[in-house]
């Protein structure tokens, strides 16, 4: 099986941390050269310290702030014009929206996740496509979320997106295969990061019982009767990144556990 990525430029946003760092760090043992996109400085320093490096693989960073598309889109604009490759692999990996009941969200919910991931995700698609194009080859991996399967309770605003940026790339999938590009979705389901951490606390502190007590109820409803590792949602998106899975094209992968009651 072919999974060498060497050679290859991959640009992985939100990668500072959680599911993003641990598929930065998959791609990086693969031997990909690795830019990391977040946020923080801080935390992006710190997660390029973690990146494996062999001979020949160079990898940095880049500061930008998904909640500002413009900003975004000119950060991002400035870095490729300072490369002399391109990138073959995106990482499209974005912090999911507040929680909370759909009949009570605002407009504004919707409107800042709906840029925050789709027009975001659409934005650096058509930075990066001329690139994937001229080299050749071309992996566009968006995580997302189960809920496009089966809504997930509580989780409104972030169950309306995440299925539009599902079709978004099912689209995109099916208008970039016959340039060797492939656009598929990573669907993790409870996996061990800092949102999952908070998503405890938030339902022991509602249900008044302990984070421990909130943990086992939500284990108990995996077939696997345990959370994800991050390191196991990165290696399923560094596999779609390789030339192994070049006729896997317009899907949505699961990453659950079995958790999701749907085919």
């Amino acid at each position: 099986m072919n999974l060498n990525l060497s050679g290859k430029n991959a640009l992985v946003c939100g990668s500072s941390k959680g599911i993003g760092k641990a598929a930065a760090i998959e791609l990086a043992a693969l031997g990909a050269n690795v830019t990391l996109v977040a946020r923080s400085e801080e935390t992006l320093k710190l997660a390029l310290s973690e990146l494996p490096v062999t001979a020949g693989q160079q990898h940095d960073y880049l500061v930008a702030d998904f909640s500002d598309i413009n900003l975004m889109k000119e950060a991002i604009g400035k870095h490729l014009d300072s490369k002399t490759t391109p990138y073959n692999i995106l990482v499209n990996n974005t912090g999911g929206p507040n929680g909370g009941k759909i009949q009570l969200a605002e407009e504004a919910e919707f409107i800042q996740a709906f840029s925050n991931h789709l027009l975001c995700n659409h934005a650096l698609v058509k930075l990066l496509l001329p690139g994937m194009k001229q080299s050749g080859y071309g992996r566009v991996i968006n995580v997302i979320s189960t809920s496009v399967k089966i809504p997930l309770a509580n989780l409104g605003v972030s169950n309306t997106i995440r299925g539009a940026v599902a079709s978004w790339a099912k689209t995109m999938a099916n208008e970039l295969g016959e340039y060797g590009i492939t656009v598929n979705n990573v669907l993790p389901g409870a996996t061990e990061t800092e949102r999952l951490a908070q998503i405890v606390t938030n339902k022991s502190e509602k249900a008044g019982t302990s984070k421990e007590q909130v943990a086992e109820e939500m284990k108990h409803e995996i077939p696997m009767r345990r959370f994800a590792t991050p390191a196991e949602v990165g290696s399923s998106i560094a596999f779609l990144a390789s030339p192994a899975a070049a006729y896997i094209n317009g899907i949505n992968l699961p990453v659950d556990g079995g958790r999701t009651g749907s085919l």
